[in-house]
């Protein structure tokens, strides 16, 4: 015969002692979940900022980078609409080369003593179609060239959105001695006491839309490029290229500050983007050089 204390050993669980344990089990696992639950959506908010930061730094020094190859005295900030939902517009035209133009020929009847430079100075007094080269030119790496510019002073009568200080490009020529040739004559209004020119490619312009939709940002920073040069400053872009720099933009602002007889501009950048309820602000500070 079994002994009873034998007997009670090999019953197992009771259906009681189960709801118990299923009981306790859930009493822990919510205990543990209340104190993994803020950590895990700290972890997550985190990463949000992150992504958020890395894409607003990205945006913010791209426009820097470009802003500081811009033709001196040719930045530009205008706004639309009022608000938060006001729309920032930075207008700049890109440098991509540049160098020094031949002011006169020299006492042997030459502009240099490069092989093949000639007497090609370029002329302030009457219309110029060609100029020769001082020294080494910097040419473009990267982008198209469309106008030569000499001496933007960004003034009335010196102003290149207005087409004074700009001739549009025809060609680069010639072996040692570069040569410089305008698609049509021109004349500069003023010399340039360092006898300096730009070559200068199609405008571009960042345009920033904010725009919230519940606690996340919906607008866009935009770059567009490619578009014709206007006197007044446009917020429309038919026909240009355009690509997104960044979405999720909820609020944004541009300021530029230049005083007549400064030679260098400040162009400040704000920009906050937000997603799920968390938002980063970056602001930039940009110092253009004005010197032309």
């Amino acid at each position: 015969m079994r002994h009873p204390e034998l007997r009670r050993a090999g019953r197992g669980f009771t259906l009681v002692e189960m709801v118990v344990v299923i009981t306790i089990v859930g009493i822990l696992a919510a205990v543990a979940s209340a104190f993994i639950q803020r950590p895990m959506e700290a972890m997550i908010d985190a990463a949000n900022r992150a992504s958020l930061a890395d894409v607003a730094d990205t945006a913010v020094r791209r426009i820097a980078r470009d802003l500081r190859s811009a033709l001196p005295n040719s930045v530009r900030v205008t706004t639309s609409g009022s608000g938060a939902a006001t729309r920032y517009y930075i207008e700049f035209l890109p440098t991509v080369g540049g160098g020094r133009y031949c002011a006169a020929p020299d006492s042997g009847g030459v502009c240099s003593s490069a092989a093949g430079s000639s007497a090609n100075p370029l002329s302030f007094d009457a219309v110029d179609s060609s100029f020769e080269v001082i020294g080494p030119i910097l040419q473009p790496v990267s982008g198209t060239i469309q106008y030569v510019s000499v001496y933007n002073l960004g003034i009335p009568g010196a102003d290149a959105w207005a087409g004074d200080t700009l001739a549009s490009f025809s060609a680069i020529s010639g072996g040692t001695a570069k040569t410089i040739t305008l698609a049509a004559p021109k004349q500069f209004p003023f010399a340039s006491p360092g006898n300096r020119f730009h070559l200068v490619a199609a405008p571009v312009t960042y345009e920033c839309a904010p725009q919230s939709s519940g606690n996340s940002g919906s607008g866009t920073l935009t770059r567009y490029w490619g578009y014709a040069l206007s006197a007044t400053q446009p917020t429309t872009f038919p026909g240009a290229s355009a690509a997104p720099l960044a979405g999720r933009v909820a609020a944004c602002s541009i300021d530029y500050g230049q005083a007549a007889i400064d030679q260098n501009g400040l162009v400040s950048l704000s920009l906050t983007l937000r997603q799920n309820g968390e938002s980063v602000t970056l602001t930039h500070e940009v110092l253009v050089n004005n010197v032309p």
